[in-house]
């Protein structure tokens, strides 16, 4: 089964020529990259969010094997869903699901089941894939959908992926899915991100959720990225860097209501 792409044409071109030519306009040359357990990486429009996704996926070395954790906009199916069966299809071509470390995460997770549903109309995990394909068009990958829970569950289910990683012994990089703050002006989002990104590169997984819910930085991959932040953690996780942040607002000048975008990796 194929899971046909929901956003090309609207989040990026649907021709395979013309978002080549897209992504070598947002994709970077540089010799040292950061060998990355995890990053956040967003899922705007790439005409808003691509040069920050474009250079944290430029600034890492590409993995063979992928797990992607996007939040859940649309409400559809499990709160924590994992597409097993479906290889997802881009403009670029077929990507395949990692069976081995699916099956792995779903043995060794009490709260991630198997659901395609949750997947169906989600962009997160998508627009991530043509920035993977572009840089190194064979790997594999695990989707999941994550759904807003308490801190608990969040680390939990990041113990749960490190354990499954650490079993079947893959080199794996997991990306969580986010955009930062949503429609604010330009210096209130930059104020509230900064906080927020500053929690993830201590990686300080309970201050980060608990400056999210104090200062209601309207984040909405934050679940994803403590998730991330804490499998890392599990996994030897020792610094972070910010790659790249900026707002939708310096894609056209508009600052008035803005959304942000943060590229950080985690090694």
């Amino acid at each position: 089964m194929i899971r046909k792409p929901v956003v090309a044409g609207q989040f990026y071109t649907a021709s395979e020529t013309l978002l080549k030519k897209e992504l070598t306009g947002l994709v970077l040359e540089k010799k040292e990259k950061i060998n990355a357990i995890g990053v956040v990486s967003p899922h705007a429009g790439y005409i808003y969010s691509g040069p920050v996704a474009g250079e944290v996926f430029s600034s890492i070395k590409p993995k063979s094997t992928y797990i992607i954790l996007g939040p859940n906009h649309t409400g559809i199916g499990k709160p924590f869903g994992l597409d097993a069966e479906r290889d997802w299809k881009t403009p670029l071509g077929t990507v395949g699901i990692n069976k081995e470390l699916a099956n792995a995460i779903l043995k060794e997770s009490k709260h991630i089941e198997t659901d395609s549903a949750c997947h169906n109309y989600e962009h997160s995990i998508e627009v991530q894939l043509p920035f993977l394909q572009f840089l190194k068009n064979d790997f594999d990958f695990v989707p999941i959908v994550i759904s807003s829970s308490d801190a608990k569950t969040y680390k939990e289910i990041g113990a749960e992926i490190a354990h499954a990683i650490k079993e079947t012994e893959k080199n794996v990089t997991i990306i969580a899915s986010s955009d930062m703050t949503h429609y604010e002006p330009h210096e209130s989002a930059k104020t509230k991100d900064k906080k927020a990104i500053e929690k993830v590169l201590a990686l300080d997984v309970s201050g980060f959720l608990d400056t999210i819910a104090k200062f209601d930085i309207s984040m909405c991959g934050f679940a994803p990225t403590a998730i991330m932040m804490q499998a890392s953690l599990e996994l030897g996780a020792k610094k972070a860097k910010l790659i790249k942040y900026n707002t939708s607002g310096d894609a056209f000048g508009d600052y008035s209501a803005v959304v942000g975008y943060a590229g950080i990796a985690v090694y």
